[in-house]
């Protein structure tokens, strides 16, 4: 409209890209990536030993000790093992299996194939899908292409962007006028508002999931970014587990994490991870075929989620720099 604005560009941060931004890669993730990409590497004395052999495990985990292989179609076993490893750390020793986990080309492709297992039914009885607003618009374009039916639940700018589960029973109420929800979709930390849920909200929100029988998506990709003194990360499948039953054995869940967030931000490399909880294995079995079907993630992104999810330790070669 013509308006004067204090600025002179505008900077485009609504995708989260940090190194578009100029946040430098870091060396450790780096190293152990070229090393798979180029073995002739190992011979340079120059590259620490922990990367090296961090890269040696990985190559003997792949066909052929080659990168350039199809891994299993969730995933170089040994990754999975890791990310199950930095699963149960992270939320204090609540048990993860590798079986459960299913690497990814980054959380987008894990979200979409999740979606392509609950969306179902035609007219009145379509599947429908709660989404926050504002949202992530993955999660429109992508219910849009599936033909599912997008429910919108707001949250309260007033109070940062908070979550209300009265919110969530009005708009599954309006959702079931038209369709058929099944599927409750939390973003947290809040992508685009910043919002960190406490753990009362979280229990909150599972006890509604319980009671209305919707199927959790936790997308989680920005865990490793929170600032504010007075916040805290609560991983849904940790809360779920701690509530007991009947909540730990019965609401489904799937929780997303991704190698383009974090600290870490290497969106190019395409690497992430889904892991599902209480999904019936029938279920279960029929998302292993989907995701046979594109094959396998892209293995440098596997790579680099594993280096993630196992960074050097104290003592190790790397530590200090890292």
């Amino acid at each position: 409209q013509g308006v004067p604005k204090p600025f002179t560009e505008v900077i485009k941060a609504n995708i989260g890209d940090a190194h578009a931004m100029g946040q430098q890669p870091i060396t450790f993730l780096r190293q152990v990536a070229a090393l798979c990409l180029c073995p002739e590497l190992m011979k340079d004395a120059s590259l620490p030993s922990d990367a090296k052999e961090r890269a040696q495990r990985l190559l003997e985990g792949c066909g052929g000790q080659s990168v350039g292989s199809y891994s299993a179609s969730p995933g170089v076993q040994l990754v999975r093992e890791n990310v199950a490893r930095y699963i149960e750390r992270r939320d204090g020793g609540v048990a993860a299996k590798a079986d459960d986990i299913f690497l990814s080309t980054g959380a987008s492709d894990a979200i979409v194939n999740i979606l392509k297992l609950l969306v179902a039914g035609s007219g009145s009885s379509r599947t429908g899908v709660l989404i926050p607003i504002p949202q992530y618009p993955l999660y429109s374009a992508a219910l849009a292409e599936l033909e599912a039916v997008q429910v919108n639940y707001y949250l309260a700018e007033e109070r940062c962007w908070a979550l209300d589960v009265a919110e969530l029973r009005r708009a599954l109420a309006e959702g079931r006028q038209r369709c058929a929800p099944r599927v409750l979709c939390i973003i947290n930390p809040g992508n685009p508002t910043g919002q960190v849920q406490s753990r009362q909200c979280i229990e909150e929100v599972i006890k509604f999931a319980h009671e209305e029988r919707l199927f959790l998506l936790a997308d989680e990709v920005y865990q490793d970014n929170i600032y504010d003194k007075d916040s805290a990360f609560h991983s849904f499948k940790k809360v779920l587990r701690e509530m007991g039953p009947p909540y730990s054995e019965s609401v489904e869940l799937a929780s997303f994490h991704s190698i383009s967030k974090g600290f870490h931000g290497e969106c190019g490399l395409r690497g992430g991870y889904v892991e599902v909880v209480n999904m019936n294995p029938e279920v279960k079995a029929e998302l292993s075929k989907l995701v046979s079907v594109r094959l396998c993630p892209p293995v440098p992104g596997q790579v680099v989620l594993d280096a993630i999810v196992d960074p050097p330790k104290p003592g190790d070669p790397s530590y200090e720099r890292f």
